[in-house]
């Protein structure tokens, strides 16, 4: 069946523990974080990560990576907005599993940044 590309939109500060992971993995999710939720177009993750992680003296960063299509169909997608605002809905329990499922690194797709901003730049793939 081939790869499907999902996309994460992320902060500052989980951006930095997937690459403490060498860009392997997304780290567990809080206490109060039951789902983890990677989004299905690169449009809607920048759109997240520009107009909500990226305030202030945020950035928000879009991270992207390969599964087996066959494994992601399992998860439920969930529209969550706008007919593009589609998110794939993985139990923070089995992110453990789903991490060792991507295929390749994960890359870093776009950075977007808050008006404050003061960090280092995050390297984004071309």
């Amino acid at each position: 069946m081939g790869l499907q590309t999902l996309y994460r939109p992320v902060g500052i500060e989980e951006y930095r523990l997937i690459a403490e992971s060498g860009f392997r993995a997304f780290p567990p999710r809080l206490e109060w974080q039951p789902i983890f939720y990677p989004v299905l177009n690169l449009e809607y993750a920048e759109q997240i990560a520009r107009d909500w992680n990226a305030r202030g003296a945020d950035a928000g960063i879009v991270s992207a990576f390969d599964l087996d299509a066959a494994y992601v169909e399992q998860f439920e997608v969930r529209q969550v907005g706008g007919r593009g605002h589609q998110e794939l809905w993985v139990p923070a329990e089995r992110l453990a599993e789903f991490n060792e499922q991507i295929q390749g690194p994960i890359r870093i797709v776009a950075a977007f940044y808050g008006d404050r901003y003061e960090g280092d730049r995050v390297e984004v793939a071309r």
